[in-house]
């Protein structure tokens, strides 16, 4: 799932808790293009506030128009679902910003169980996936542990979504670099957790929202348990730190594993696991390094951007030519003319 419905979720039961009226609306079905995938989520407050997105923005604010206070109307009765379609004919998808042909289907819940959504969001921060079917006509939810992730169904009267697990990242080392490549990660949904065991660099640190961890990275990477969903991401420059947390995490299911430095330490690296620690190449075969794409990127800003570039790439199965690499690109600018 994307990690913006999880903030969804996460706006809807911290509402509920305040004793707010909240819409929970779901695309459930699309035709033609659409500007939001099926499952996409939306949080919408009695007083017009929202959290998420079901399209480029003109539905929201016709959501927000017939459902909400802020235009004098009233969220409706508590468990009460709607179906909902936008885009039928070519006036209203050119009314509400769709694409031309595209067809939007809708599932509004009202006023979702706090308890509900409670149990969910605290499941998915664990890192379980869960099965959720919400029953049409009476609004009830069914929260399951499923064997495996499955596409959303909608029919005969219930929503069926698999959620889960939320993208995260294990950074270690928690200097300049990390804030930056921290900020950009929670940006793109993904919950972040910095890993630093000193005490200066931890005391330093200054982005809110991230989990701070002072074990040794080794340490933090089996605590961290590490998924499908898991990025871990080496970035001290210092193999007593960086060495030993690279180990754990080649032999774990992350999707993404690499390390900061140059070619050169990248090459020392590889040859230090493989001497001391029994890697072969084809066990170093998922380390990234030197990570990133080039841009001829300076500073720890320009870098993060590259890092975090190459991190979405391979969530999103992006196969990226060799020569955006950090290696190749600096080996063809180093080459002499002919």
């Amino acid at each position: 799932m994307d990690n913006i419905d999880v903030m969804v979720l996460r706006a809807a039961r911290d509402w509920r808790a305040a004793g707010q009226r909240v819409l929970l609306a779901t695309v459930v079905r699309t035709w033609g293009s659409s500007p939001r995938p099926i499952g996409a989520m939306m949080a919408l407050r009695e007083d017009g506030r929202a959290v998420g997105s079901v399209s480029g923005g003109c539905i929201e604010d016709d959501l927000i128009y017939r459902y909400t206070r802020a235009h004098g109307d009233q969220l409706q009765p508590t468990g009460a679902t709607e179906v909902v379609r936008y885009g039928i004919n070519a006036d209203e998808a050119h009314r509400f910003g769709l694409p031309c042909g595209g067809t939007l289907e809708l599932v509004l819940e009202f006023a979702p169980s706090h308890e509900d959504l409670h149990t969910l969001v605290s499941r998915l921060e664990a890192g379980e996936l869960v099965r959720r079917t919400l029953n049409l006509a009476d609004g009830n939810v069914l929260l399951e542990r499923p064997d495996a992730h499955t596409a959303l169904r909608f029919e005969d009267g219930y929503l069926v979504n698999t959620l889960g697990p939320e993208y995260r990242m294990l950074l270690i080392g928690a200097g300049a670099l990390a804030e930056y490549v921290s900020t950009m990660a929670q940006f793109n949904g993904f919950s972040v957790t910095v890993c630093d065991p000193r005490v200066e660099y931890m005391d330093a640190w200054a982005v809110p929202g991230v989990h701070k961890d002072t074990q040794m990275p080794d340490d933090a990477v089996v605590s961290f348990r590490p998924d499908q969903r898991s990025c871990i991401v080496a970035l001290t420059h210092d193999p007593k730190l960086d060495d030993l947390a690279l180990l754990e995490a080649l032999h774990s299911e992350a999707f993404y594993v690499g390390a900061i430095g140059s070619r050169r330490n990248n090459q020392g690296r590889r040859e230090r696991l493989m001497i001391h620690f029994g890697e072969t190449e084809a066990s170093l075969a998922k380390l990234r390094g030197p990570i990133g794409i080039y841009i001829g990127s300076k500073t720890p800003a320009e870098i993060a951007v590259s890092v975090m570039a190459e991190i979405l790439a391979v969530k999103n199965g992006v196969q990226l030519p060799g020569e955006m690499s950090v290696a190749q690109a600096k080996e063809r600018h180093e080459a002499p003319a002919l």
